[in-house]
């Protein structure tokens, strides 16, 4: 009688090794990330009387990216978002103010300061769920808004702080009156802070924050720390915010009260329900749609401009979910298997 022979079990692929193939695969960069980086690129070079506008869309592109860390992979809504911005902006063009006028050592100072306020919001924020937390966040940028409108002599109220003179980067590079400085500088800014954001999502603690965005009950059974967690998202989110704010006071040289105001927070949820929450890169695309939408619109009527970013806005809830990133990747799946149906 021959003996069976069993063959031997395949190995097992152990936790770690299985966790680092997940992680290589989902940190690999998309064709749309590298789409819009050659795009914002090539847009300073074919774009030379727009380079203004170029390094503002870059800006509000981060803004949008701190907030879909939040709310698209942490699911933490807020509605007071613009106050960590303003924070930033407020702390760059006062400092400038002051005397303090590097640019560099500028972002890092507003972005410790607006962090330290988002740590501290997070404090009550990690308390709450639902609409009480919405009101929370909404309550402290109406606070924040109206210390700065009421703070004349600090601030400059109504009229915003004006008088920022910002030094040369690495004391060579001066900033222009055509944007070219301010420009390329936002863009290695942006990009660097946006490498570091890919890198936050696809780590461990990012697939924490995914874990809490689809269950938040159901998080704290296998031992994540749920307040911890709110804590750091909301203190990493701010500093980014706080990171823009100061960006915009710098190649402004100037900061109007409206960085705190209510309608920049709506305007930042619009932009990453444009691009695709969730993504990062639908963040940076919403935001630069959003603007050319409403440089465009606004053109064509500058009354009711908002009644159609709203219109758009609605279309784009009831008929194309994940945003512009989303329905770019339905489409991609789409063609794929057409061809290989053919």
């Amino acid at each position: 009688m021959t003996a069976i022979e069993i063959p031997a079990p395949a190995p097992v692929t152990t936790s770690p090794e299985r966790a680092h193939k997940v992680f290589a695969f989902t940190s690999r960069w998309r064709w749309e990330e590298i789409a819009f980086w050659l795009a914002a690129a090539i847009s300073i070079v074919v774009f030379p009387t727009h380079l203004v506008l170029i390094a503002q869309v870059l800006i509000t592109g981060l803004f949008a990216l701190s907030f879909d860390l939040l709310v698209g992979y942490a699911g933490i809504p807020s509605l007071g978002h613009a106050a960590f911005f303003g924070i930033g902006a407020y702390t760059a063009g006062l400092l400038a103010r002051a005397g303090w006028t590097e640019p560099i050592t500028g972002l890092v100072v507003a972005a410790v300061v607006a962090g330290i306020a988002g740590l501290i919001l997070s404090v009550v924020v990690s308390r709450l769920t639902g609409i009480a937390l919405i009101m929370i966040t909404l309550g402290v940028a109406q606070f924040f808004y109206e210390a700065a409108h009421s703070a004349r002599n600090i601030t400059g109220g109504d009229d915003g702080l004006s008088g920022i003179n910002i030094a040369p980067i690495f004391g060579r590079f001066a900033f222009d009156f055509y944007g070219q400085t301010a420009v390329i500088y936002t863009f290695v800014v942006v990009f660097l802070l946006y490498l570091v954001a890919r890198r936050i999502v696809n780590s461990p603690f990012g697939l924490e924050l995914k874990g809490i965005r689809e269950n938040v009950r159901r998080v704290p059974a296998i031992g994540i720390p749920l307040r911890n967690r709110y804590m750091v998202a909301f203190t990493v989110a701010a500093s980014l915010a706080g990171v823009a704010g100061a960006l915009l006071a710098q190649i402004t040289q100037t900061v109007a009260l409206s960085s705190l105001s209510f309608e920049r927070s709506a305007a930042v949820l619009i932009m990453v329900m444009i691009g695709g929450m969730g993504t990062l890169i639908g963040a940076l695309v919403g935001a630069a749609a959003y603007m050319v939408a409403q440089d465009r619109l606004s053109d064509l009527n500058p009354v009711y401009w908002n009644f159609w970013v709203g219109l758009l806005l609605v279309l784009f809830v009831l008929f194309a979910r994940g945003g512009l990133i989303g329905g770019v990747d339905r489409l991609v799946v789409w063609i794929r298997a057409k061809q290989k149906k053919s």
